[in-house]
């Protein structure tokens, strides 16, 4: 079986039932009916037109479970007669996938759930397992979100802004089970960004480009974080960057700056440096300063009080820090940076300690006790060098 190509036809079957009046959630289940049948059949017996194939027998599905609820006969009546065989229509309906599953009625995570259920293809067991939650639990997550979605209406409009942030959210999962996220939602949006022309989507695809480029050397063998000025810049995918930098310079172009260009453009600076060292930190701090303007989030100052204590020095750095609230998440963290930066050992080890107890997982609670425990050997190697632990 050819699961890609499957994969790739569900967005459209699952369109083509919806548009010709199938509830969603009836519609999904429909589909999913004839994957089944799909990977019964197709082995001895592989259809000349795939696509058509799945849209009849998942309309037939649709129909005799239509026919078998009887408190469903007004929507049988409109949908008895069953379209004719031939090639199906091609018409890319994916788009408007994209905007139902991010409907705003929908929690983010359920909208996550659904646009890799019905837009990416996936398996509610392969989602739980990414999620690292039981498949029961990510069923009922997924059927929820379809009843939510049961009397919105196909053709209503979406909103872009939405649909990138479920896509985003998606990418920062990153990698667990046997599903790559990252992979999948950079997949995703190369699909939306084909059938949309919108600078936000592109920005969107350069920065998921540039930033799973150095995915490889993000973490050491034993599985412990490697901060970005100690990674190897020679095992960075450079065919990601140069599509990724490819086309934020298109988005760019368009003159219609959004915060995705604005990120990815300063991932394409960092990309761009040979060395941590050559980091035109002058430039990034500018595109802080544009992507500040655009979001008013204060996350996106803490890390610009990072760029300016790298353009500027740390003291300035901690002056831009000293403004913002110091219960922001890796707040901490930053300060412990910047105090590292500045000379002060001692104040940096106390708070790397502080943050490793903040850490959000496993693995940054690990790199901020090792930073602590570094400084905290390096200031006593000082006080007494013939000292030896």
């Amino acid at each position: 079986m050819d699961e890609a190509l499957l994969r790739s036809l569900t967005p459209g079957v699952l369109a083509i039932l919806v548009r010709r009046g199938a509830d969603f959630a009836a519609a999904e289940d429909a589909v999913q009916d004839a994957l089944v049948e799909a990977v019964r059949v197709w082995p001895a017996d592989p259809p000349r037109d795939a696509k058509g194939w799945l849209v009849t027998v998942a309309w037939r599905r649709f129909l005799d479970a239509t026919r078998a609820d009887a408190s469903r006969r007004r929507r049988e009546e409109r949908v008895e007669e069953e379209p004719g065989p031939g090639p199906s229509p091609a018409v890319d309906d994916t788009l408007q996938l994209y905007f139902l599953c991010a409907h705003p009625s929908l929690t983010p995570s359920s909208a996550v759930a659904l646009t890799l259920r019905a837009v990416g293809g996936l398996t509610t067991r392969q989602i739980a397992r990414a999620y690292l939650v039981p498949e029961a639990t990510m069923a009922q997550r997924i059927s929820r979100a379809k009843r939510t979605l049961s009397g919105v209406r196909f053709d209503q409009p979406g909103d872009v802004a939405t649909v990138l942030r479920v896509l985003y959210l998606v990418f920062n999962e990153g990698y667990s089970g046997d599903v790559d996220l990252a992979a999948e939602a950079i997949r995703l949006t190369r699909q939306l960004a084909g059938a949309i022309d919108h600078p936000e989507v592109a920005g969107l695809l350069a920065l998921m480009l540039l930033h799973h480029a150095r995915r490889a050397t993000r973490t050491a063998p034993d599985g412990s974080l490697v901060p970005l000025a100690e990674q190897d810049r020679g095992r960075w995918d450079t065919a990601s960057i140069a599509e990724g930098v490819r086309v934020l310079q298109a988005a760019l172009a368009r003159d219609r700056l959004g915060e995705f260009q604005a990120q990815a453009a300063i991932a394409a600076l960092h990309a761009d440096a040979r060395t941590a060292g050559e980091t035109d930190w002058v430039q990034i701090v500018e595109w802080y300063d544009e992507l500040a303007r655009l979001t008013e989030s204060p996350v996106v100052r803490l890390n610009r009080a990072v760029a300016i204590g790298e353009a500027d020095g740390p003291r300035a750095g901690l002056a831009a820090l000293a403004a913002l609230d110091d219960s922001l998440p890796r707040h901490t963290a930053v300060a412990a940076y910047l105090h590292e930066r500045d000379g002060d050992l001692t104040t940096a080890a106390r708070l790397y300690a502080e943050a490793a107890h903040k850490a959000p997982n496993l693995a940054e609670r690990d790199h901020l006790t090792r930073r602590a425990a570094r400084l905290n050997a390096a200031r006593d190697e000082s006080r007494d060098p013939g000292h030896r632990s």
